[in-house]
């Protein structure tokens, strides 16, 4: 198991093929379908096609970088982090995280939030991180405002933006 990072209470690791299950079943989430529908995974199958995919791109050390996120305590994959490039900008990144449902309300996204962002900025140089949320989801705008990310502006058109409401974008200078 290849830990990239660890926190207080979690270890940020690349994905392993027996993640795929549990990885699936944390997008099966109703909370995460309603605030990623397109970002779910249809089945195990498609999880493991994802995980394969990450991984891959963990050992190129190239974006995007999408890790697992386990907790310390049982050693169970919660949730996943990553970043992706915006398209253009090389010294630019966008920061996303999930944590399944039963492990939400216990401070995990802030504490990984805060902890991907450093590693993130170190590893890759990157001067300046994005916080996409989509309009509502007032809980993923909370841990980014925890966090030190700034409200930048309301993005409307996004084609990953499922209700046509906006985007709100967080930004963090490093």
């Amino acid at each position: 198991m290849e830990t990239m990072f660890e926190t207080e209470r979690l270890k940020i690791r690349k994905f392993r093929d027996g993640d795929a299950l549990p990885l699936y079943e944390n997008h099966l989430d109703d909370a995460v379908r309603k605030w990623f529908p397109n970002e779910c995974y249809a089945d195990r199958e498609e999880a493991l096609d994802a995980i394969r995919f990450y991984a891959d791109c963990v050992d190129k050390g190239q974006l995007p970088y999408v890790l697992g996120v386990e907790l310390k305590e049982t050693g169970e994959l919660i949730g996943d982090t990553g970043i992706s490039e915006v398209e253009g900008k090389p010294a630019e990144a966008e920061i996303g995280y999930c944590i399944g449902q039963k492990y939400r309300g216990r401070g995990y996204a802030t504490e990984l939030l805060d902890a991907i962002s450093a590693f993130v900025a170190a590893r890759f140089g990157i001067r300046e991180i994005y916080g996409r949320v989509v309009y509502g989801n007032e809980a993923s705008a909370k841990v980014l405002e925890k966090n030190g990310y700034q409200f930048v502006r309301r993005e409307y058109g996004a084609e990953d933006d499922p209700y046509g409401n906006g985007m709100l974008v967080y930004r963090k200078a490093f």
